[in-house]
């Protein structure tokens, strides 16, 4: 493994020194799975990539997805076959070839209370499996089940089943899984810089040819063609231009925002929020997960290693888009969905973490945007000024299609030949010898002293790099041990983390780089001293710094708490602020 793969405040500070100092083809606003998917397509094929992102890697909606890869089921109710299929390919190609290490097959089940159901949901699971394109068999297709059946995969449900339909989908830990993108695009030479967000685009008139750039065009007007961008570093404040050919804006929900720095008002972004539940694994009998229609959506039930995850919702979010909140009515709501089908009702007592992400609702507005933005979860690529290409609409699954389109649009741009995409044959960071290396569990387990559970665990998050931990483990046995307050988890993850994985603060390492938050009835509050321990070694945090970051982490869990007993959006906005502005 190449060093340059390693995220960390060296890497950082050596990757803003070049991005003063050269001219990309390619600058990636966002460090979502999105961006980084485009950030490691680009420099694949090629191509100089730099990019920023405001906050940590997936600090948006890619930590706080439904973690599935899947081909959208209730798509195929709105005929968009196109979508499912090419859904289902790439949830098929993570795990026969690109990730197999943080994926697994999860089987789900859609039971049946009246007869029609059977043919009508029958056939469009059916339909499900046969628009497979890949020949693999790595993920199992369908198949039906009696009511005697069904009851037997989930002892749970409700005894007025009439049978069922079992299918499967992948579960994947959606936070590493993009960061390991950007590990890997990292790797090949891209520049990736986080808490740096753009805080403006540099443009020069159409067919100028000087390095004159004339930054924050008036909004609305005429930019011409986009030259860079200007980058605030968040540590310091300082800022930097950054030159590149062009710029990819792969920012979501923040897409609108990010495109009016440039001069253009050619997309709307309207926010919706989506929640789920963490119960423990304990609270449902069940072998498989389930899903359900509602009015206006689906609900599903699926499993998370020793957890289950219920969602989502669907609500329009007009508050702080950085800080999504989930809000008593939301939580009720998806209780009272998964105690429809329970014979054992769930509680709040049982809810153990609760989690709001975004998705990004795109339309276009003014003349030709219109035509071309995405509708449902089709995406679209829209160039607005010249050189500026916005990526909008898709869903997680597609990330690496949304990806190569936003680069194929940028080679138009470039004025030279650029080979075409290849990351579909291009293994993620973890991904290579990880078969092997899992076949050799046990003599792996024999030769460190560890639990097979435990490389079980280890395997699932970092792949072929467990050795690395391993390593770190012979040199120093202390981080062999369980973190206090999340035994789950051992002290090298977090150590590894900071030093490899880009953490810069504890909120990174217990949110995203770990599952702290979603998995302790505390959010990680009891884990949070022992971690700062671990982290701060790594990154030089003095006595000071430690007791900040644990009551800065304390009192952003109390806020998530808070706001999961507001009565509306409004007010899980205010008890953030009031949980915040306590002494």
């Amino acid at each position: 493994m190449s060093d340059r793969s390693s995220l960390n405040p060296a890497q950082r500070a050596t990757a803003l020194a070049d991005a003063a100092e050269q001219e990309f083809d390619v600058i990636v606003i966002g460090g979502g799975i999105t961006g980084v998917g485009a950030a490691l397509d680009a420099v694949s094929r090629g191509l100089s990539v730099a990019l920023f992102e405001k906050g940590d890697l997936a600090s948006g909606t890619s930590s706080r997805s439904g973690k599935v890869f899947h081909g959208g089921l209730r798509y195929l109710e709105q005929l968009n076959f196109s979508l499912v299929r090419e859904a289902l390919t790439e949830r098929d190609l993570m795990v026969d070839r690109l990730c197999p290490h943080l994926v697994s097959p999860e089987r789900f089940l859609f039971p049946f209370t009246r007869r029609w159901e059977r043919p009508y949901i029958g056939s469009g699971v059916l339909l499900y499996d046969l628009l497979r394109l890949t020949g693999t068999r790595s993920v199992a297709g369908h198949r039906h089940l009696s009511r005697r059946g069904v009851l037997r995969e989930m002892p749970a449900l409700r005894t007025d089943v009439t049978g069922g339909v079992q299918y499967y989908d992948v579960r994947v830990d959606d936070a590493r899984h993009t960061m390991s993108v950007a590990r890997t695009a990292a790797r090949l030479g891209a520049r990736i810089v986080t808490r740096a967000p753009v805080v403006g685009v540099l443009t020069e008139p159409n067919g100028a040819s000087g390095a004159q750039c004339v930054p924050n065009a008036p909004f609305g007007s005429s930019a011409g063609r986009v030259s860079g961008v200007r980058v605030r570093d968040a540590d310091t404040g300082d800022e930097v231009s950054v030159r590149g050919r062009t710029v990819v804006s792969a920012t979501g929900v923040w897409a609108e925002d990010v495109q009016s720095l440039a001069g253009e008002s050619s997309i709307s972004v309207t926010a919706a929020k989506g929640i789920h539940l963490v119960v423990p694994g304990d609270r449902i009998d069940s072998a498989t997960g389930m899903i359900a229609k509602t009015s206006d959506s689906v609900f599903i039930i699926r499993r998370w290693f020793d957890y289950w995850l219920m969602g989502t919702t669907d609500t329009r979010w007009d508050a702080d888009r950085d800080d999504p909140a989930a809000t008593k009515a939301d939580v009720d709501y998806l209780l009272g969905h998964a105690n429809r089908w329970l014979r054992t009702p769930l509680s709040y007592e049982d809810v153990v973490g609760v989690y709001a992400g975004l998705r990004p609702l795109v339309s276009g507005k003014g003349s030709g945007a219109a035509a071309t933005a995405a509708l449902s979860r089709d995406h679209a690529v829209l160039e607005g000024p010249r050189g500026m290409f916005s990526v909008v609409g898709g869903k997680y699954t597609t990330y690496r299609i949304m990806a190569r389109d936003a680069v194929d649009a940028v080679a138009s741009r470039l004025g030279r030949v650029v080979p075409g995409s290849v990351t579909e044959r291009l293994p993620i960071l973890g991904a290579t010898g990880y078969p092997a290396l899992r076949n050799q569990l046990t003599s792996l387990a024999a030769e460190s002293g560890l639990p097979e559970s435990t490389l079980e665990h280890l395997l699932g998050r970092f792949g072929a790099l467990t050795t690395e931990l391993l390593d770190l483990i012979a040199d120093r046995p202390s981080l062999g041990e369980p973190v206090s307050g999340a035994p789950g988890y051992l002290a090298a993850e977090l150590h590894y983390a900071a030093a490899h994985e880009g953490a810069l603060t504890l909120d990174d390492v217990l949110v995203r780089r770990t599952r702290v938050f979603m998995e302790t009835p505390d959010r990680g509050v009891a884990a949070a001293s022992h971690a700062a321990d671990v982290v701060g070694d790594v990154l030089g945090w003095d006595d000071v710094r430690r007791k900040e970051e644990v009551e800065r982490y304390r009192v952003e869990r109390q806020a998530d708490a808070r706001a999961a007993t507001a009565a509306s959006d409004s007010a899980a906005v205010q008890a953030r602020h009031a949980a915040r502005s306590t002494p």
